[in-house]
């Protein structure tokens, strides 16, 4: 029997618990899952001493509320006061005892500080494979989780789709053009053992999809516009949907979120992966798209008819555009936690409103929505006065309980040699501090070999 109650400190966190009864030959089995987390643990009571605890008779009322201070707060100090309180615990069971029961191993978690785990900020990176050899052999990636660990990051965000490609062995892409892989990786499974190092070191790894909805950059002639041409985006004049040499699918059209879907899900499914990401292209589509067939009949059959704008930049064609796609992750998001509710779903979208003007990333709905459990926005800048402009502006865009769910992705490399100054780095990090924001990920991996650990 699975209940589930939430956690909900002060400060306005919100922790949920995955509880499981069973009640047997007069035991009390009590399985509690920290979602957020992913703490697992198990309580086994005799029932004589659940009702001697509570001092509660056998005879309880069948349905009942249960609300106690507890000895710690969401940070795992202790809280004398009882700020932290259990509360949203209503419930109706059959068996009154399992109501004792429910209450007591509730009250026993907090009174123990079991529950009570601090969660650690993300301190990230992403992980490419251009401009890194990090991905390339078994022992590169060895290195690099080593390197990882050594600098203080905890949370590694590899990249597993570009260029119309997997970095890993797929049989949903080698469904549609019959390439399995991309083929500088040979029999080498980057992801696999990515996850497998990562995992011995203590570092989460999550699957970073980068070109989300853009199936290849500088090939206007690419094996999926040969065999999908019906998937390809159109602009305003009917030409290919094409942006800074990134060539597009129209990101509504209904195959193309299917197979997105599958690619998304495949590797939730096959690998024991701790999270999976969006990039500033999923889910996107430049703002100048939305011409193809698909999209205008969709649009027609919404509006009596009528045709979308000409003018790409109309506020009511953004935002029905934006809609679209935030709709479409609502279900992506659900789909993921439906086989795996322990994986985390995060999305590293552009700057807003700028996100949503260029690419029809409305992230601040998604994560009022409930369909992120972390945002990171590329604030990338290369100076502090600008870095403190945006920080400032992310301020006005999400409430400070959000912000927890917050992580900045700050820019400290490129491959054309740019390398993040050590004394703007830490500004930027104690910026992020200042304004309530606990962590950060950098982009990208190679700084810590060029520039050492900065945590």
């Amino acid at each position: 029997m699975l209940r589930e109650v939430n956690i909900i400190c002060r400060n306005g966190n919100l922790r949920p618990i995955d509880i499981d009864l069973v009640l047997s030959a007069n035991v009390i089995k009590a399985r509690f899952m920290v979602k957020e987390d992913e703490v697992q643990f198990a309580i086994q009571m005799p029932i004589g001493e659940v009702n001697a605890a509570l001092g509660i008779a056998a005879e309880s009322p069948e349905a009942g509320e249960v609300k106690r201070s507890l000895p710690r707060t969401c940070s795992g100090k202790p809280d004398p006061q009882g700020n932290a309180q259990i509360i949203n615990s209503r419930f109706v069971l059959k068996k009154a005892k399992m109501i004792c029961a429910f209450a007591f191993c509730l009250l026993l978690l907090h009174v123990n500080g079991i529950a009570q785990k601090v969660v650690k900020p993300i301190r990230g990176t992403w992980i490419t494979n251009v401009a890194s050899e990090a991905m390339y052999s078994k022992k590169n990636i060895q290195e690099a989780i080593n390197l990882c660990k050594k600098s203080g990051i905890n949370n590694v965000y590899v990249v597993v789709w570009n260029k119309g490609e997997t970095m890993y062995p797929s049989k949903v892409v080698q469904a549609y053009i019959g390439v399995k892989q991309a083929k500088v990786f040979g029999d080498l499974d980057p992801l696999k053992e990515m996850i497998e190092a990562g995992h011995k070191a203590g570092i989460k790894v999550h699957a970073w999809f980068e070109f989300g909805f853009s199936y290849n950059y500088g090939d206007s002639n690419s094996i999926w516009q040969q065999r999908y041409p019906h998937w390809v985006g159109r602009d305003m004049h009917g030409s290919i949907l094409q942006k800074n040499n990134f060539f597009w699918w129209n990101g509504l059209h209904p195959e193309v979120q299917d197979f997105m879907n599958k690619l998304v899900l495949e590797v939730v499914n096959n690998y024991d992966i701790d999270g999976v990401q969006g990039d500033d292209r999923l889910p996107a589509m430049p703002s100048n798209g939305g011409y193809d067939s698909v999209t205008k009949k969709i649009y027609a059959n919404e509006h009596a008819g009528a045709m979308p704008p000409v003018d790409y930049k109309d506020t009511a064609w953004v935002q029905w555009r934006a809609n679209k796609l935030s709709a479409y992750i609502k279900q992506l998001y659900r789909a993921v936690k439906a086989l795996k509710p322990g994986c985390v779903v995060s999305w590293a979208p552009s700057i807003y409103p700028w996100s949503k003007e260029q690419y029809l990333q409305d992230w601040p709905a998604w994560l009022n929505g409930g369909y992120a459990d972390y945002i990171l926005p590329q604030l990338y800048r290369y100076d502090i006065k600008a870095y403190k402009k945006i920080i400032d502006e992310l301020n006005t865009q999400v409430t400070k309980a959000q912000k927890s769910r917050i992580v900045p992705g700050i820019l400290t490399a490129l491959g054309d040699g740019y390398l993040v100054k050590k004394e703007l780095l830490q500004q930027m990090i104690d910026y992020n501090r200042k304004n309530g924001y606990s962590g950060e990920c950098s982009f990208y991996f190679e700084t810590l070999k060029r520039l050492g650990g900065y945590y």
